[in-house]
C-alpha cells in the first residue's frame, strides 16, 4: 500500500509543480524512464516469484538508469546518439516484455 501511496503523491506533486527538464538533459530522460521501468517490472516479477530483495532492486534501478544514460551520452559523443538510443530502448523493451510475460504466465497459469 505504501508504494501505491508514494506513486499517487509523486504524480500529484508533479502535476501541481510541473517541473521542467533542462534542455541538455532532455535526450536522456526517455532512456532513463525506460531503464527505470525495466527495474520496476523486474522487481514485480521477483516479488511474484518470492525472491525480491530490496537492495538488489535499488542497485538495479540506479545502475540501469546510469548505464543507459551513459550509453546514450557515449553515442552522442560518437555521433550515433539516435542509433544507440534506439538500441537501448529495444534491449530494455525486450526485457520489460519478457518480465511482463513471466508475470502474466504466473498470474494466469498459461
Amino acid at each position: 500500500m505504501i508504494p501505491v501511496l508514494g506513486v499517487v503523491v509523486g504524480v500529484t506533486i508533479g502535476l501541481l509543480l510541473q517541473p521542467t527538464v533542462p534542455v541538455a538533459l532532455q535526450p536522456y530522460l526517455p532512456i532513463a524512464v525506460i531503464a527505470a521501468l525495466d527495474a520496476v517490472v523486474g522487481a514485480m516479477r521477483a516479488l511474484g516469484e518470492r525472491r525480491f530483495n530490496d537492495r538488489v532492486f535499488v542497485v538495479s534501478f540506479i545502475s540501469n538508469v546510469l548505464i543507459a544514460g551513459f550509453m546514450v551520452f557515449l553515442g552522442d559523443q560518437l555521433g550515433v546518439g539516435s542509433q544507440l538510443s534506439t538500441g537501448v530502448v529495444v534491449v530494455l523493451g525486450i526485457r520489460i516484455f519478457a518480465n511482463a510475460a513471466a508475470i502474466r504466465r504466473r498470474i494466469f497459469h498459461a
